[in-house]
């Protein structure tokens, strides 16, 4: 049994987690310490609120009284941080942002955890803060290059990418310097369920279904590595129980596709789902789908990203010796998935899209 403290927790992979470690026997006790920014949302959370071993507390990493109260009163013994700025748009508009929080928020907690777990022999036994960070860390790739592992340079090409390298770093510097025992994991692109329609998969989707062009940046020949979510939260569990203290593991769900080629998958599926369903086409009577057309056709190629990496690849290889867990979902059935997902729920996008 441990008593984690899942920061962020609140948002698209944390809330994710919240929900697939309260759904093991262990009897974990999880504390989810989130700000509710705008991605940030308690609805996330709606199964698990009533859960004997669900806490929730409203608040922001960098504001170190309240992280030090939180890990004494509930008697802390791992820390999973997923709280971050994570929009790669937003950091180049607003940087201050993405370092405060990413930065900064990271530098408060590994504090905290220091004070909590600190005895004079050094450390207590059983303690851990994971850190989870992202392959952008390590810049691009060119179609030709192997994929990223633990030991690729980084070269953040991004105010986020750049934010979430420092924490990198000051996470490696705490364990080096201080003997904190820590673990790293840099994910690929996650897609599924509860993320929020900033993002490429589900903004595709929300927009296809309401007629919208669908924003693919430049030619749309970015290479992304795409992770299911629940493969990257099995992934966690398996890197705590493992003794890989101070180690650093990368997540992948060996699935490469450009973006282009990605979003042609969603409106396939979407017009597979709408011809076979009447129900489908009554409620999102604006998707082309519902009138026999193609949703492809919605695309618009938009001005490119300043800054735009081009290929990000993963080599999980690492993580599957040691835990011996690599990706159960393959993209088409992620994306089915997902799909059937946003379809289902939305109770819960709706708001946000507001459509």
């Amino acid at each position: 049994m441990r008593r984690l403290l899942v920061t962020g927790g609140a948002g698209f992979i944390g809330g994710n987690y919240v929900q697939h470690r309260l759904r093991q026997p262990a009897g974990d006790l999880v504390v989810v310490l989130d700000a509710l920014t705008y991605a940030g949302r308690r609805e996330t959370l709606a199964s698990v609120q009533s859960h004997s071993g669900f806490r929730f507390v409203h608040g922001d990493i960098t504001d170190a009284d309240l992280v030090q109260r939180v890990m004494a009163e509930f008697a802390i013994d791992t820390v999973v941080h997923f709280a971050a700025e994570s929009h790669v748009d937003r950091s180049i508009t607003e940087p201050g942002v993405f370092i405060r929080t990413n930065v900064v928020g990271t530098q408060v907690l590994l504090d905290a955890a220091m004070d909590a777990w600190r005895v004079p022999s050094g450390f207590r036994d059983g303690v851990r803060f994971h850190h989870v960070s992202t392959d952008e860390v390590y810049g691009s790739l060119t179609p030709s290059d192997a994929p990223f592992t633990e030991d690729s340079p980084y070269q953040p090409s991004s105010p986020y990418a750049a934010s979430k390298a420092a924490s990198d770093h000051l996470v490696r510097a705490w364990h080096h310097t201080y003997g904190l025992p820590i673990s790293i994991s840099n994910c690929s692109n996650n897609y599924g369920p509860y993320q929020f329609p900033e993002k490429l998969v589900p903004l595709m989707l929300l927009n296809a279904l309401h007629g919208r062009p669908l924003p693919i940046y430049g030619d749309g020949q970015q290479v992304r590595d795409w992770l299911f979510v629940s493969d990257h939260c099995t992934a966690i569990d398996r890197l705590l129980d493992a003794p890989i203290v101070g180690s650093t593991f990368n997540v992948g769900g060996r699935a490469e596709c450009t973006n282009l080629r990605l979003v042609a998958a969603l409106c396939e599926r979407l017009d597979a789902r709408f011809a076979s369903e009447a129900a489908l086409r009554a409620r999102f009577p604006e998707c082309p789908a519902a009138h026999g057309a193609r949703c492809i056709d919605l695309v618009s190629h938009v001005t490119d990203r300043r800054g735009h990496d081009r290929r990000y690849a993963i080599d999980p290889s690492r993580l599957e010796a040691v835990t011996g867990v690599g990706p159960r979902w393959t993209l088409p059935e992620g994306l089915a998935a997902t799909v059937s997902w946003y379809l289902e729920r939305a109770d819960w996008w709706g708001p946000l899209y507001g459509g």
